[in-house]
């Protein structure tokens, strides 16, 4: 269930009320006249079943509540009520595939913002990796896949797509595109540095290393699993199961390759750097072929289960 509260202007909270209540799975509809103050309305408050939300959210939008006043939702994490239960039943489909568009777009929006803390992140996860690849460490690979945040900008580029967002989608193409070369480039320097202290040699970097050579060597699995590893991303988000992203993140070698080139790039070992930038690019194609096919798949399903919903709606 999800939780919705909104400020009305009092001349549209009539139009508002009407919505609310003849959307399916709406319930605990309670109005606060006058309450809200900035800006000034009624304080509307209803329970929602997910699989309904995006209905209903689409419509207040319509009203133009979120410009004359305010929208808010949340997760309801447990609910004790009958008449939940009885909205929850009512509503179509299951609250699961559900997705959220406005929640996805605005969650994806914020992931692919190009901000200090974003290039920090994967600048250290690329540095992490280096010394992955140099030490052919696969614990330090795992560790800087899961530090990695590359994949919000990577579905907020699925999510623009979709819904036909340019804005979104050159933030996203620009956060991908300034982050891994900001890390990379980071990553030069600490290679250098590493080097003259003598944590870094070359002969570790030309070594058979068994354990990490992979990253500079893509092949169909590369893809394979890049393509499996954005469809189970997208799901995650757009489910609310962000537990499983950990399991994506480990998945991809996006990271490590670009932490690969990076210091084969500082050695002059271009063959490996070359294999690494093809390693990379392979991920993130895959990914965003995956994840933009995975969205299309759930909005037409979705569509198609409304579709039906409206129909058995009309027998007699």
């Amino acid at each position: 269930m999800l939780h919705l509260r909104l400020i009305t202007p009092a001349d549209r909270t009539a139009e508002v009320l009407r919505l609310v209540e003849r959307t399916v799975g709406t319930t605990h509809l309670a109005v606060v006249p006058g309450a809200a103050r900035n800006p000034p309305g009624d304080l509307v408050m209803c329970d929602v079943a997910r699989e309904a939300g995006d209905e209903l959210i689409g419509g207040l939008r319509s009203l133009g509540i979120d410009e004359s006043g305010s929208i808010a939702v949340e997760n309801i994490d447990l609910s004790l009520s009958r008449r939940a239960d009885k909205a929850e039943e009512e509503a179509p489909g299951e609250g699961a595939d559900a997705v959220l568009w406005e929640h996805l777009e605005d969650a994806t929006h914020e992931e692919s913002t190009l901000s200090f803390t974003y290039i920090a992140f994967l600048s250290l996860a690329t540095m992490i990796a280096a010394c992955g690849v140099v030490l052919d460490n696969a614990i330090l690979i795992v560790g800087a896949m899961a530090v990695g945040p590359e994949f919000g900008p990577l579905a907020g580029f699925c999510t623009a797509l979709v819904q036909r967002a340019p804005r979104l989608a050159w933030r996203s193409f620009m956060a991908l595109i300034v982050g891994f070369a900001a890390a990379m480039l980071v990553t030069v320097a600490f290679s250098f540095f590493m080097d003259s202290v003598n944590l870094f040699e070359a002969s570790k970097l030309q070594a058979e290393r068994p354990n990490t050579n992979f990253i500079y060597r893509p092949d169909w699995f590369s893809f394979v699993v890049a393509v499996l590893a954005g469809a189970a991303g997208m799901l995650s988000l757009t489910s609310a199961k962000s537990g499983a992203l950990v399991g994506v993140a480990i998945s991809v070698t996006t990271v490590p390759a670009a932490a690969n080139a990076a210091v084969a790039f500082s050695y002059t070992e271009y063959k490996q750097a070359w294999g690494s930038t093809e390693q990379l690019l392979l991920n993130l194609l895959g990914i965003v072929l995956a994840g933009t096919l995975t969205l299309l798949a759930q909005k037409y399903l979705w569509a198609k289960q409304r579709q039906r919903t409206a129909a058995r709606a009309t027998l007699p």
